[in-house]
């Protein structure tokens, strides 16, 4: 049985005082979910406070990138070591946003989701198609290649453990959502990859939905027989409506 798990991904939002504020409140409604898993993917700079302040809860914290190297001359990096010292717990690798300003490749992903594990990391694998690739077909072309590039050279422990998100890249940050059923069409899609390539590993593999997640429309996701949890933009920056997400994910 895969264990739901719903992440937050605040990307270039928040500072010390108002990632501890966000914390304090949170912490004030959240009850634990013995059901599912729930993590906060926050700059590395809140990091450490999220960690201290999530001590004895089983709440989670996730980096939004790392280097693919322990360390070097590898100017504003940062690695898997570090991030292990702290005691994050996810990594998210390859994200759209990273693929597209950010030059990250295929092959820097699939280095990426190795170190991670060498450091007890998990890591959160991003895919998906652009606009133009769906509108021309393509969008399973590419989410198989993605997916089957990350998974390269894993060990079927270390493919089991991956978690897998599918962002379609025209729903993110742009209030359009895939359905259900095209969100489901498409992780269906990248969980027959990993069983072609990675066998029975492809049963434990948790496939995250994410672009443009809220309250309003997690429900109808979440009740997909492959979508295994959200990866939450815009709406995990309020902790009101993050909780929402989590409750509906519950329900």
């Amino acid at each position: 049985m895969r264990r739901t798990l719903i992440a937050g991904n605040w990307k270039m939002h928040k500072n010390s005082e108002t990632a501890r504020g966000f914390a304090r409140d949170f912490l004030k409604l959240y009850q634990t979910t013995p059901d599912l898993d729930v993590c906060i993917a926050a700059p590395f700079t809140e990091l450490l406070a999220l960690e201290e302040m999530f001590r004895g809860t089983d709440l989670f914290t996730a980096a939004q990138n790392m280097h693919f190297e322990d360390q070097g001359a590898f100017t504003g990096e940062i690695s898997a070591p570090m991030l292990a010292e702290i005691g994050v717990d996810f990594v998210i690798v390859g994200h759209s946003e990273r693929r597209a300003y950010f030059a990250e490749t295929d092959e820097t992903v699939n280095k990426k989701a190795k170190k991670a594990f060498e450091w007890n990391l998990t890591p959160i694998i991003c895919c998906g198609e652009t606009l133009a690739q769906r509108e021309q077909g393509l969008e399973r072309h590419i989410v198989r290649h993605q997916v089957v590039m990350a998974l390269a050279g894993l060990t079927p422990e270390q493919v089991a453990k991956s978690v897998i998100a599918y962002e379609p890249i025209w729903a993110i940050g742009t209030g359009k959502v895939a359905t259900p059923e095209v969100a489901e069409e498409m992780c269906r899609v990248i969980r027959t990859v990993i069983r072609t390539h990675h066998g029975d590993a492809a049963d434990d593999v948790r496939i995250l939905y994410g672009g443009s997640v809220k309250p309003d429309n997690a429900k109808e996701l979440m009740d997909m027989e492959d979508i295994d949890g959200a990866l939450v933009g815009g709406a995990s920056l309020d902790p009101v409506d993050f909780l929402d997400i989590i409750h509906a994910a519950e329900n």
